[in-house]
């Protein structure tokens, strides 16, 4: 029996490895970086000195913008995320702290998928079958821990200038707006696709256009449900407004650097196509190495694009230099 289980035990491992190993030819289904045959960075590439110096002229008062949620267990999650937080506060028992300072100490153990709260897809995130960013075989550059290529610590700085489009504003001036009862405040409808068109609307209303380097972020109003956590959980896990194939080619033209909106995945859900899956995610991600910015909070910058009338910002976001992960929670700040 033992010799029997052992054997079943090294086919296994054997099996796996083999369908590690079988690899496609990337060649055909992922197209090549620009950045060149060994680039990891992707669209962070166009984040040169040229471009933070020239964003840094958007800083004219100084006000600073969260663009962030609060990361905290109960939020809405995807599919079988989840989040845990637990502290370590034992100094704190009588007659456990530490010298004759009496120094106590606390600390967090956080538990959760790095797709959480407000966060980046990197190009590790999705491929096309076991082809990734920059045709690579994806399946030779995995152990049980992580990946050994298109890790987080090959993106540059996000230190650049952030355009906002609001799409409540876009969709409600060319009269096909369609919101949702469940949003406290006004929100696009899960199913509403934004296209090329309807993001470029959103520019002229401002009167700014995308440049290279550009993060592009879009208010539909969907966020509103994220905030009422966790009693719209489920309605706004349901789907969501977001760009479709359209817009999403077209944003690859502008060369931008990332996209992000107040919605869980940005592209459209229920897609344009029930065949495709998070299709926009590979034509942004896979083909042509731009992020993608989940439950990004818009409804503040919004606000201030329509005060002022200026819908661009000095686009800062902090994310952690982690080896091998696919994607990770952020903090963003626009500062105008």
């Amino acid at each position: 029996m033992r010799f029997t289980c052992s054997l079943a035990a090294a086919f296994l491992v054997f099996a796996s490895t083999s369908v590690a190993l079988a690899q496609s030819d990337c060649s055909k289904i992922v197209p090549p970086s620009p950045w060149g045959p060994n680039d990891q960075t992707g669209a962070t590439n166009r984040i040169t000195p040229a471009v933070t110096k020239a964003a840094a002229a958007e800083i004219q008062e100084g006000q600073v913008v969260p663009m962030s949620y609060p990361l905290t267990d109960g939020i809405p999650l995807f599919g079988t995320r989840f989040t845990k937080s637990i502290l370590t506060a034992t100094s704190l028992a009588p007659g456990a702290a530490f010298g004759e300072n009496q120094l106590t100490y606390m600390e967090d153990t956080w538990l959760s998928q790095s797709h959480v709260g407000t966060h980046l897809d990197g190009l590790g995130h999705i491929g096309r079958k076991d082809c990734y960013f920059n045709q690579i075989p994806m399946g030779k550059f995995i152990n049980q821990n992580n990946m050994t290529k298109l890790g987080l610590e090959h993106i540059k700085t996000f230190a650049t200038r952030g355009v906002l489009v609001d799409m409540v504003k876009v969709f409600k001036a060319a009269g096909k707006f369609k919101g949702n009862s469940a949003c406290k405040r006004e929100c696009l409808d899960k199913g509403t696709v934004i296209t090329g068109a309807d993001i470029q609307a959103g520019l002229k209303m401002y009167n700014v256009t995308l440049r290279e380097g550009d993060v592009l972020i879009l208010h539909t109003g969907w966020g509103n449900l994220f905030e009422q956590f966790p009693a719209q959980n489920a309605t706004y896990n349901s789907g969501e407004p977001g760009i479709g194939k359209d817009a999403a080619h077209w944003l690859v033209g502008q060369k931008i650097v990332a996209v992000g909106a107040d919605t869980w995945a940005v592209e459209v859900i229920p897609g344009e196509d029930p065949k495709e899956a998070f299709i926009v995610h590979n034509i942004l991600i896979t083909d042509a190495g731009i992020h993608i910015l989940e439950n990004v909070r818009t409804d503040l910058m919004a606000a201030e694009a329509d005060r002022t009338r200026r819908a661009t910002f000095f686009f800062g976001m902090t994310v952690p230099k982690a080896v091998g992960l696919t994607g990770n929670f952020v903090g963003i700040e626009g500062i105008r």
